[in-house]
């Protein structure tokens, strides 16, 4: 009996569909508008996340040696501070004679500079760590870290340029805060208006089938049974608008993709929506059948009255 009833509700419920082939026409292209903009959230995200990793690939801390310093007094170092819970590793050694030639490189068309190094006629240039924090607002400890290291190793370390470059790692640090809680805000706002227009368009759905509720009332039918063709409806909904959805992204992700490749340096957003298809699928399609048959349960629940 159980089984006959749930047979009854899922073929009510696709009949409702059907039945209504404007009205559903209508609801399906709200929700498209709907998970595009959960969508679109999602890309943006990864935007604005490759963005802020790309900008803090770029902030380091270098640690300058005397030039009298033993390479495995640098490479011991190096190890302690690879240990830290603060730095990604592995940590860049730069020997002097690497300085060296990466200097005469970046002066190759400075004739002058190349001259008077050569008169010089030794290497003035010491050894370098490049040492790169897990999370920009980390690197303040590393720094206090390589001041105390810096009293207690001999003398072998020159300078640490990180109180040079802290308004640059400060002012980092504040934008990807702000950035990130910005962009969590934007998200809940928008998927908290676009859930109400699905809302209240499938409420309007309902509300043409308010006749027929009333007659199910008065023959007797349980509640369950009443809501269950307009849940079963709401779900067919977001299954067909998560589907519409999903072959939408796919033409504007391809025109994107060479964009965002050019102006976020590899970072080819077709390549994204190819690679985590299946992911996207679950959210988007997951997403709709959710709000559509939670839209559509409590439209019955709160405006019919049931």
């Amino acid at each position: 009996m159980f089984w006959i009833k749930v047979k009854r509700v899922i073929r009510s419920g696709f009949f409702n569909f059907w039945r209504n082939g404007f009205v559903s026409l209508s609801s399906i292209l709200v929700m498209v508008v709907t998970l595009f903009v959960i969508g679109s959230t999602i890309f943006s995200g990864v935007i604005l996340q490759g963005t802020l990793a790309q900008i803090k690939d770029k902030v380091d801390i270098n640690v300058y040696f005397v030039t009298t310093a033993m390479e495995d007094e640098i490479l011991s170092m190096k190890g302690q501070i690879e240990k830290l819970p603060e730095v990604m590793p592995p940590v860049e050694y730069v020997s002097r004679e690497q300085a060296l030639e990466d200097f005469k490189k970046r002066h190759e068309n400075d004739e002058f500079t190349l001259q008077a190094l050569d008169e010089l006629g030794e290497n003035p240039l010491g050894a370098t760590l490049n040492i790169k924090a897990k999370d920009p607002s980390q690197y303040e400890s590393i720094a206090h870290y390589l001041d105390s290291q810096s009293s207690s190793s001999g003398g072998i370390i020159d300078k640490v340029n990180y109180y040079q470059n802290k308004e640059a790692i400060d002012r980092l640090t504040s934008i990807i805060s702000s950035a990130n809680s910005l962009g969590f805000l934007l998200t809940i706002i928008l998927i908290i208006i676009s859930v109400l227009i699905t809302f209240n368009t499938l409420r309007l759905v309902i509300y043409m089938s308010r006749d027929e509720i009333q007659v199910m009332r008065l023959v007797g039918a349980s509640m369950a049974y009443i809501r269950g063709p307009f849940f079963v409806a709401g779900a067919i909904y977001g299954f067909v608008s998560g589907l519409l959805t999903i072959i939408l992204f796919y033409p504007i992700t391809l025109w994107l993709g060479g964009v965002t490749a050019d102006f976020f340096v590899g970072l080819n957003i077709f390549h994204y929506y190819v690679s985590n298809f299946g992911q996207i699928f679950a959210i988007i399609v997951g997403s709709g059948i959710i709000i559509g048959s939670l839209s559509s349960y409590l439209a019955v629940r709160k405006y019919l009255r049931v």
